[in-house]
Parts: structure tokens; C-alpha cells; sequence
């Protein structure tokens, strides 16, 4: 690959959205109201679903609209920068999430960061994906599952509704976050993945 290609000026669209990405707000709202330290609890995820299982669902709801928030502002700074560089500083954004250099890597599952970037850059691809999640978790009444099918569903999504440029990041995007979830998936091929309002399985579910 040429890197002089690469324009300098899509570098900061890009750096700041790994930085904004990166900011771990479910483990600062966790340490700020006296929830503990997020790590140790759960998945050790900094994600809203574990932050869920500290019983504070106000910080669970915070953190998950503040995770989705960074990703969307994360598109509309670099497009303020650098018009077009909004996919990137999205990708940048989800990797910062999950791969947060002041954690040392260890972050979030990339949902909620995921669906702020997909409603920045195409609100009709977000509402499907909502549509597809709400109908996966009534039928299965699994968190993980529902989330997983509804970024996968973005390419398909993408693709029916008019955005093919979009394909590449969808696709990027349901690869990393499936990746985070792989346990998850390990533990739904077992058929242990707990369901929602059921018995608690051994491992932690979700974010």
C-alpha cells in the first residue's frame, strides 16, 4: 500500500475518533457514583450491559446512550474536518472503544458505540437494525444474540435501503463486534448463554 496516498488531513478525523471512542464511561460514571471498579465485576467490560449488572440502571442507562453518543459525534466532527471522512473516524471510534489504549485494550463490546455511529451516518440502516434487534430478543430473549443479529443485519440493511458505499464499515464494524463476542457465541452453541429474566448462567453475558 502507497501511505502517500493517505491525505494528512483525514489523520485527525481519525485520531479523534479513536480518543473519543477510547473515553471509558462506564467505568468513569462507575467510580464516580461508588459502583466500584467495572473491570473486576461481570464480563469486566466497560460496556452498559455490564455496568447494568452493578444494579444502578440509571449509570447502565447513561453509559449506553453516552457509548452511542461518541460514535455519532466521533462521524459528525470528521465530517466537519474533512467531508468524507466520516467511515473512518467511525471505524476509529469502535476500535477506541474496544481496544482503549488507557485500559490497555481491554474495552467494550462495541454495541452501543456501533448503533451511534450507524444513526450518524444512516438513520433509516439504525431503525432496521432496532426493528431486527426488538424482534430477536422477543423470540429469544437473549441479549447477546439480538445484538449480534442486528449488526450483522447492517450489511443486508445497507444494501436494500440504498447505501452501498456504507458496506465496507457495516461490515468492518459486525467483524469486530462479533469477534468481541465470541465467547458469547461459544456459550450459544453450548446452549448455556443465559436469557433475559432467566437463570443466571456461569459466565457473563454480554457487554
Amino acid at each position: 500500500m502507497d501511505w502517500t496516498l493517505i491525505s494528512p488531513a483525514l489523520l485527525w478525523p481519525v485520531a479523534i475518533g479513536y480518543l473519543l471512542g477510547s473515553v471509558p464511561f462506564g467505568l468513569v460514571l462507575t467510580r464516580a457514583f461508588g459502583a466500584g471498579d467495572l473491570r473486576s465485576i461481570g464480563s469486566g467490560s466497560i460496556g452498559a450491559t455490564n455496568v447494568l449488572r452493578t444494579g444502578r440502571k440509571g449509570l447502565a442507562a447513561a453509559t449506553l446512550l453516552l457509548d452511542a453518543a461518541k460514535g455519532g459525534v466521533a462521524v459528525v466532527i470528521a465530517e466537519q474536518l474533512a467531508p468524507g471522512a466520516g467511515p473512518m473516524a467511525a471505524g476509529a471510534a469502535l476500535i477506541g472503544h474496544c481496544y482503549p489504549v488507557w485500559l490497555r485494550f481491554r474495552g467494550g463490546k462495541g454495541v452501543a458505540t456501533a448503533l451511534g455511529i450507524i444513526l450518524a451516518v444512516s438513520w433509516p440502516i439504525a431503525l432496521a437494525l432496532l426493528g431486527v434487534w426488538a424482534v430477536a430478543i422477543a423470540v429469544s430473549r437473549i441479549s447477546s444474540l439480538s445484538s449480534l443479529s442486528a449488526v450483522v443485519a447492517a450489511i443486508p440493511a445497507a444494501l436494500l435501503l440504498g447505501s452501498p458505499a456504507l458496506v465496507p464499515l457495516m461490515a468492518a464494524m459486525a467483524l469486530v463486534i462479533v469477534w468481541k463476542h465470541r465467547a458469547n457465541i461459544t456459550r450459544l452453541m453450548n446452549g448455556t448463554e443465559p436469557r433475559i429474566g432467566g437463570a443466571k448462567a456461569d459466565a457473563p453475558n454480554g457487554g
